[in-house]
Formats: C-alpha cells, sequence, structure tokens
C-alpha cells in the first residue's frame, strides 16, 4: 500500500470521521460493528451512531463517527470491518 506522509494528508489528526457500514438487517448487525469500532476508538459511544434501513428494510446502513486521531487508526478500522463478515460494504 502506497505510504500517504502526514504533511500530505487531506485529513488534519485529531478529528471527527465519519464512515459508512452497510450490512444485511439482522438483529445484532449494529451492536456488534459498536463492538469493532470500540476496538479502534475507545471513546465511541451508541450515541455517535445513525442507522438507515433500505427502502425494502433488507439492508442497514450505519454511520459511524470516530475520533480519527492518525492514518494507521482509520486504515486499521477499514480493514477490519471490510474482513468483518456481516458487513458488505464500508465507504
Amino acid at each position: 500500500m502506497h505510504e500517504i506522509k502526514p504533511e500530505d494528508s487531506l485529513i488534519e489528526y485529531p478529528c471527527d470521521f465519519p464512515i459508512k457500514v452497510m450490512g444485511v438487517m439482522q438483529e445484532s448487525f449494529a451492536q456488534t460493528i459498536v463492538e469493532v469500532v470500540m476496538i479502534h476508538d475507545p471513546t465511541f459511544h451508541a450515541g455517535k451512531l445513525e442507522m438507515r434501513p433500505s427502502s425494502k428494510g433488507n439492508y442497514l446502513a450505519l454511520t459511524v463517527t470516530i475520533r480519527a486521531i492518525h492514518r494507521e487508526q482509520l486504515d486499521n478500522l477499514y480493514r477490519d470491518l471490510s474482513a468483518h463478515p456481516m458487513v458488505k460494504m464500508v465507504l
């Protein structure tokens, strides 16, 4: 993966950073995603979570807003979310 130097980053750390996570609608999806996010941002809480079901109710889109402190934290979180079997897409 191409390394981005801190001075070349478009993101100024620390900052609040929203991440969209989509998965199949199931009872434990939101709680599971919160648990994954908290590994990377212990300050995250459910009040920073927005949920939006798809029009037919088959999928659930979550927006989690984390406190990003550095690029490695974001990369690791994206990697963990993308690899999770309940997750269909991370934006």
